[in-house]
């Protein structure tokens, strides 16, 4: 159902201390960025904010910048722009494939990086390729700025470290000698995951001497898996061991029922989806 949208306060905003100084004085403040989330809650009635701050016009938060040693994207960043962008799909192909699979291009035409971090979604798709590749979240303010891994960054579904007063500001990604994989099952394609799952591997002499491990859609949160990652740290690349692995994510996710999937369903292809992933990474090493 759809409720008439209460009136609220619209303030558009082009430069960024502009909306850092307005955060500073406004109470009850949502902030707009491509508007694919929040229009949409506003309609069902999960936000009734009294002031929207629509920063889609700050162009200084647009960009991707490669640096040798990583990778920068501005919050303003377009999902579009990232399947598109030849740095991402030559340095981080990973996060290109994610994001290709978030709706339809004209919803990626729309959204924004940094909007589909701060909704905070279990199964927001950007969220496990940045998780295997140590993401850093740059969050300013008028006091400063500051920058958290993103692994501390998602709280809880819908909740974040950020304070009220705070933007996303950049996602900083550090280059990485390995390579990854991103793999999602949905109930039709363009749809949410039921469940979804990262990996990152590096090796040596057939040791798997780094592995990072992330899933979306099967616990409150995206989460690293820990226990897996450590698990097969220093173990030979082998098919028994990597499903060994596999199966044990089981014990690190916390699943539902929802519209969408079983709990049952979602631990049962959580297994598949990690293995099936860290086969993946394995070719793109060249070591599968």
């Amino acid at each position: 159902m759809f409720y008439k949208l209460p009136e609220i306060e619209y303030i558009r905003v082009s430069e960024l201390n502009e909306a850092l100084r307005l955060l500073s004085r406004k109470e009850d403040v949502r902030v707009l960025a491509g508007g694919t989330d929040l229009v949409v809650d506003m309609k069902i009635g999960r936000y009734r904010p009294k002031t929207v701050i629509d920063i889609s016009g700050i162009k200084d938060l647009r960009y991707i910048v490669d640096e040798g040693d990583k990778i920068r994207i501005g919050a303003l960043t377009r999902m579009q722009d990232i399947v598109e962008s030849p740095v991402i799909r030559e340095k981080l192909p990973v996060l290109a494939e994610a994001v290709s699979m978030l709706g339809s291009w004209q919803i990626r035409n729309m959204a924004t990086v940094g909007g589909n971090l701060c909704n905070a979604s279990p199964a927001a798709d950007s969220a496990p390729p940045l998780l295997v590749h140590e993401a850093k979240i740059k969050l300013t303010s008028i006091e400063g700025t500051r920058e958290i891994p993103i692994t501390e960054f998602f709280t809880g579904p819908g909740m974040t470290v950020m304070k009220p007063h705070e933007l996303l500001q950049e996602i900083i990604i550090p280059r990485k000698k390995g390579k990854s994989s991103f793999i999602k099952v949905s109930r039709v394609a363009m749809d949410l995951a039921i469940a979804s799952a990262a990996t990152y591997v590096e090796v040596e002499d057939n040791i798997i001497k780094d592995v990072k491990i992330a899933l979306g859609s099967v616990a409150p949160r995206p989460i690293r898996a820990v226990k897996c990652e450590a698990a097969l740290i220093g173990r030979r690349v082998d098919e028994k061991v990597l499903r060994e692995v596999a199966s044990l994510v089981v014990n690190e996710i916390s699943p539902i029922d929802d519209v969408r999937g079983t709990a049952w369903y979602r631990r049962e292809v959580s297994k598949v989806l990690v293995y099936d992933s860290l086969i993946k990474s394995l070719e793109r090493l060249g070591r599968w």
